[in-house]
């Protein structure tokens, strides 16, 4: 593979950014008619966190539906909706299709929320603002509030969660030497969802994460271990919220939508600054006190937190 090959091999950013798993369908929407002839539509998912998930039906008859058909789902085997008959005595006419993804719908967040580095405490790192490759290679436009950093270390280091939340996907096949490629689209990675809904997608590690699916992480939590891409130790880190939920059109036409996802500038905690947006290019050690540790933790995880 020649190197102008080797700097195409790109991550590309759409509406399967935040959906890596890729060895089971992650998803799956079932019908059920009721004794009482009303119709119950179940979800089943294989990941752990939130999906939106947007109902088509074709054929709808002798019931009603109210509103929007878009629906959150947080568990396995939700019931998310059910349609009764206007009248009693007849079946429910109905046929479907859907499309799902990742995330809240339009989640209530803070934009000044208090992340930490990506790295232990008092680690030096350097912060790199990433560009938007699917414009660099792929001719689409940056979504106006793009904004994506990478982490780099002088040697191969510790990721370390930035901010409380669910291992919601884990991503841990490559195993292959990164060390002359500029970009690869092979990159293992971990995604958390906050407690607010919003997303940290965190690219880059060596094969071997520390974290389960469906495990807590709190601030300073260890993740796995950085890779090296284009002879530099570093961690790709995109904090997103699910803004959109037209997957259709996304689908349809890739290079021409909008981002459904939309990014937010975090606020980092360092030696530097207690709360500031990073400056590119420039170096800064992480600052994890035991106040961001334990800002979105319970009374019982404050009270185990402080019994290690």
């Amino acid at each position: 593979m020649n190197k102008l090959s080797k700097s195409i091999l790109a991550l590309v950013i759409g509406v399967s950014t935040l959906s890596t798993k890729a060895q089971e369908k992650e998803f799956n929407v079932s019908s059920k008619r009721n004794e009482d002839k009303s119709i119950t539509l179940t979800a089943e998912k294989t990941s752990p966190g939130t999906y939106t998930v947007v109902l088509n039906f074709r054929e709808l008859d002798n019931t009603s539906l109210n509103g929007d058909p878009i629906y959150e789902v947080r568990h396995n085997n939700d019931n998310f909706l059910t349609l009764t008959p206007i009248n009693k005595e007849q079946n429910i006419g109905y046929s479907f299709s859907y499309s799902y993804i990742r995330g809240k719908l339009n989640p209530k967040y803070s934009p000044l929320f208090l992340y930490a580095l990506p790295y232990a405490n008092g680690k030096k790192v350097r912060a790199v603002e990433s560009s938007f490759l699917n414009a660099t290679y792929f001719g689409s436009t940056t979504p106006e509030d793009w904004k994506a950093y990478r982490f780099y270390t002088e040697n191969a280091d510790t990721v370390t969660a930035i901010r409380k939340g669910t291992v919601v996907n884990v991503l841990d096949l490559y195993d292959e030497d990164t060390k002359d490629l500029k970009y690869t689209s092979k990159v293992n990675t971990v995604i958390i969802e906050h407690p607010d809904g919003t997303l940290a997608t965190y690219k880059g590690f060596k094969k071997g994460i520390f974290v389960k699916e469906g495990q807590t992480v709190f601030p300073g939590n260890a993740l796995g271990i950085n890779n090296i891409t284009n002879e530099r130790y570093g961690i790709s880190l995109i904090i997103t919220y699910l803004k959109s939920a037209e997957i259709g059109a996304a689908k349809k036409n890739p290079k021409d939508s909008k981002s459904l996802y939309g990014f937010i500038t975090p606020y980092f905690c360092t030696t530097d600054n207690a709360n500031g947006i990073l400056t590119n290019q420039k170096y800064y050690t992480s600052s994890i006190t035991p106040e961001l540790i334990q800002k979105e933790m319970t009374k019982k995880e404050i009270k185990n937190w402080g019994k290690k």
